[in-house]
């Protein structure tokens, strides 16, 4: 045998603390077929400064589809079918880097996904530029061991084989037909070369995670050894291995044999049906009705035919609305009729690579008036791979090597729902067949008609009222996520353990709206000593500001003038220019320099704005400059005066220090108090204290000017003017 190894690497992400799916890394690998050996090499590594702690980092593997995870412990939305993923824990302690090897031999093949995050995020509102997180890394490589002439097994031809040893196991795959009911499989004739007792163990199938359901065999002694399995996968290759149990190095000799039963599906000609459902789109037509009609004798022929076959399979059609959303049309209408002599099929064809990353609903709902039987209940499995055939025998929906979902609906419960989180890319099975709890031959003529609506969608339900479906892409997959707001969580936004009521969110919107009406009084002020231009400036930020509070609340509290970016940005754009001329105003510069700077500064902060709106320095870079300018204004005017600017211990002791201290108690607030849950309140506080201490901040207004003069300016009559130029010399 010649094996191959290759391998595969993405490149490193950086960690996030999780709060929602959109936080865990996810890597995208393709493992080829006939691979023996999986191995993946995880490296995390830590930053090396203070503020990097000790971190566990769990890992989370899944074959066919995104791990389905809960770190947060919250619950799943109702009738949505849920299964521990495989994890592991990664520890990064003193050791600045921690290197993991996973191996799992026998892989399945197709895609594999690994998810990585950090624990549950603390919650806290960061402003970007005071602090320095600690950057957390995860890479993920992935070594394949394939075996290039693994021996193929022909159905119903026994083949001869040699283990040469125990340390080298033998590998042999075959080929699952379709419509494939049951697989024999039969080891016979075994013996070893040094005449002694054949001990051999035979595992079927490759292994998946989260669950594996690999099936093994162990034979002893050269008695024959079979297993049966029933619904194996369709049109698929099954790996199979043999290794020998033996103590020693002698080689052991074994006949293999495998046999398939093969199923006759009943159904009408898809492309007939095909062409009916493209004269009804294309609308009636000249002698179109009349060709699409069956003949009188057609109907009794096609039943009978379906009553001997083991299944009967309804076409399906397969319609692409968007990213990650698809919708099944049955061709035959949405009804399908359901009998208890073999079960109906439908396929739903997910094995695109692009379906894995949403969300799979399938709704039956019962015709109570066509089930002829008071106590019938029509009984469906929904299973990837192959279709559960026998559902009149057993009801756990397992197939050969995976376990299905089970619905079932009666003339008591009419309607079932089911919801498959992210489900593996494969061809998916609907299986329905009615039982009743009488005789059989009860059963016999009755029939059941249940409509089926089955579609694929990013998020279930878009993610309600409380929730936003995010679409996430790595490299080309593209996956859907829900963000949970207003305190509840979940996977779909449906838990409301934490859920903010609707009195909360009103009180929310409330607080954080009517705060900015604080600004009021700073307006006043401003106009009171002729600042048009700094009241103007206060009266933009407390309307934007308003406005957009009331379009960013989580809840049904929700109002939205205009844009919500557009509502942001003017908002963030306010709140730094009114800081920028409140300073420039305390600086007390000539009036052609002030607005000189007020539209320079504007311009300039609202270009930092688009390029990084959350950065701290837009905010901290204006007011820095102001202040320099402040202070050399006022070091310039202390010195022309020969003593302290300002002069008055009054404006020193009522006006600016406590101006200054409530600046500095909503920076304190604004940088290291807020959190998701006191949001509402500490961020009112902040509008409150910023509106307080620039009605503290602005100066007194000049001499010459009057209170309210700028109402003198409106006023239509002569007036005698004022000549305030100072008399410097005269003459005689």
């Amino acid at each position: 045998s010649l094996f191959v190894s290759e391998y595969f690497s993405q490149s490193a992400q950086k960690l996030s603390f999780y709060s929602w799916y959109g936080n865990a890394k996810l890597f995208h690998f393709h493992v080829p077929e006939d691979t023996v050996l999986l191995r993946w090499l995880l490296q995390a590594s830590r930053g090396k400064g203070p503020e990097c702690t000790s971190m566990e980092i769990t890992v989370h593997f899944r074959h066919g589809a995104p791990p389905v995870i809960n770190p947060l412990g919250t619950r799943f939305p109702a009738n949505a079918t849920v299964r521990p993923s495989y994890n592991i824990s990664i520890t990064l302690s003193s050791a600045v880097q921690n290197t993991t090897f996973v191996n799992v031999t026998t892989p399945a093949a197709g895609d594999w996904f690994i998810a990585a995050h950090l624990p549950e995020a603390a919650g806290r509102i960061e402003v970007k530029g005071f602090s320095t997180p600690c950057p957390y890394m995860f890479q993920a490589d992935m070594f394949v061991l394939r075996l290039t002439d693994m021996p193929v097994l022909e159905p119903g031809v026994p083949m001869p084989l040699t283990v040469v040893s125990p340390a080298k196991p033998l590998h042999v795959k075959v080929f699952v037909p379709k419509h494939a009911s049951g697989m024999r499989f039969q080891l016979s004739s075994c013996v070893t070369s040094k005449q002694r007792t054949c001990h051999v163990r035979v595992l079927l199938g490759s292994i998946t995670l989260p669950q594996s359901f690999q099936r093994s065999l162990t034979c002893t002694g050269s008695i024959n050894c079979s297993l049966a399995l029933d619904s194996p996968p369709w049109e698929k290759w099954l790996q199979i291995m043999v290794e020998s149990l033996g103590t020693t190095n002698a080689s052991v000799f074994l006949e293999m044999l495998a046999s398939f039963t093969v199923c006759r599906p009943g159904s009408t000609s898809s492309f007939l049906n095909f062409i009916s459902l493209n004269q009804s789109q294309a609308g009636a037509r000249p002698g179109a009705a009349g060709s699409s009609a069956p003949a009188a004798g057609e109907t009794p022929r096609n039943a009978s035919g379906q009553r001997s076959s083991c299944l009967q399979s309804q076409p399906v059609v397969r319609e692409d609305l968007d990213v990650v959303s698809v919708r099944y049309r049955l061709l035959n209408g949405p009804s399908v009729p359901v009998n208890s002599l073999s079960p109906s099929l439908l396929l739903l064809n997910l094995n695109t690579g692009m379906d894995s990353g949403g969300s799979l609903v399938v709704n039956l709902l019962l015709n109570k008036t066509s089930v002829s039987l008071a106590n019938a209940t029509v009984v469906a499995c929904v299973s990837a791979a192959s279709p559960v055939l026998s559902l009149n025998a057993t009801r756990n929906c397992s197939t050969a090597f995976s376990q299905g979902y089970p619905l079932s609906v009666s003339t008591s419960s009419g309607e079932a729902m089911l919801i498959v989180l992210y489900p593996q890319t494969d061809d998916w099975f609907l299986s329905l067949q009615l039982l009743c709890p009488r005789g059989q031959g009860d059963c016999t003529s009755a029939e059941a008609k249940v409509t089926v609506l089955a579609y694929l969608t990013p998020c279930f339900n878009d993610c309600g009222p409380y929730g936003q479906c995010s679409l996430l892409r790595r490299h080309g997959y593209l996956y859907a996520g829900c963000s949970c707001k207003a305190g509840w969580g979940g996977w779909s936004c449906t838990d409301d353990t934490k859920a903010q009521t609707v009195g909360t969110q009103n009180l929310a919107t409330l607080l954080l709206t009517l705060s900015n009406l604080m600004f009021l009084p700073a307006i006043a002020v401003a106009v009171y000593r002729y600042y048009l231009v700094e009241a103007s400036v206060y009266t933009y930020t407390m309307f934007f500001s308003t406005f957009y509070h009331a379009c960013d609340q989580p809840g049904v509290a929700v109002m939205c003038i205009m844009d919500y970016d557009t509502l942001q940005y003017c908002d963030f754009l306010g709140s730094v220019v009114s800081i920028w001329v409140t300073i420039l105003c305390m600086a007390r510069v000539k009036k052609i320099l002030k607005y000189v700077l007020f539209v320079l500064g504007t311009l300039l902060i609202a270009m930092s704005l688009q390029l990084d709106r959350r950065g701290v320095w837009n905010m901290m870079g204006p007011c820095l400059f102001a202040l320099v300018i402040m202070v050399t204004a006022w070091v310039h005017h202390g010195a022309k005066r020969r003593h302290c600017y300002p002069s008055s211990w009054k404006r020193w002791v009522f006006y600016l220090l406590p101006g200054i201290t409530l600046a500095f108690i909503a920076i304190s607030v604004y940088a290291f108090m807020e959190t998701n849950e006191n949001y509402y309140y500490t961020h009112s506080i902040w509008h409150v204290l910023v509106a307080c201490s620039v009605a503290f901040l602005l100066p007194p207004r000049d001499k010459h000017k009057k209170p309210w003069a700028w109402s003198q300016k409106l006023t239509c009559r002569y007036q005698i003017c004022q000549n305030d130029r100072e008399e410097l010399y005269a003459v005689t």
